[in-house]
């Protein structure tokens, strides 16, 4: 080798070295950027479990609601755009649910809820349980039985879970199916 190509060797070797520097930390930039945000996210909501308890705390308290026909509990339960669907297909808004607790035409005498479901998806958790209940609607009709429901919660602003939809299906106990009626 002669001493030109010596002479040039030794100056690349530096600013390839320096080349493989600025390679390490562009990766170290990038790793470093992408945790940052997932530390964030990490830090900016509660750790699964104490959500979970606290939408078993708010599921309790409407359980209590409903059997108490507490309807100012019920009312810090529920968002300001609320809105259900019942079991027999009517849609209800805040005011309405409130309004329907408060008159004293429905009456629960017991509520036993069972295979409570909770899925997280980030500020929002769906519920899905089975409740057995018995009791009366207006008018005294019975409306005893086994109903399937879902329950939607976001967590507001403050921090809060409001009940944002909930939709309730009764059971039906399997019968005979009725055969459609033939037309001549």
């Amino acid at each position: 080798m002669t001493r030109m190509q010596d002479s040039a060797r030794a100056q690349l070797r530096p600013a390839s070295l320096s080349l493989s520097r600025v390679w390490v930390l562009a990766a170290a930039f990038v790793l470093i950027g992408s945790a940052l945000p997932l530390h964030a996210r990490s830090q900016s909501t509660k750790p699964p479990h104490e959500s979970r308890h606290q939408i078993d705390d708010l599921e309790d308290a409407w359980r209590d609601a409903v059997l108490n026909s507490n309807a100012t509990a019920m009312a810090s339960l529920l968002s300001d755009d609320y809105t259900a669907i019942t079991a027999s297909g009517t849609l209800q808004n805040k005011e309405e649910a409130l309004e329907n607790m408060r008159a004293t035409s429905r009456h629960i005498t017991s509520l036993t809820i069972s295979e409570r479901k909770v899925r997280f998806y980030g500020q929002t958790a769906v519920v899905t349980s089975l409740a057995d209940l018995e009791g009366t609607n207006a008018g005294g009709s019975d409306v005893t039985g086994s109903y399937r429901y879902t329950r939607v919660y976001v967590r507001d602003p403050q921090g809060h879970w409001k009940i944002v939809s909930f939709e309730a299906s009764r059971i039906r106990e399997p019968g005979p199916r009725h055969k459609p009626q033939s037309h001549p």
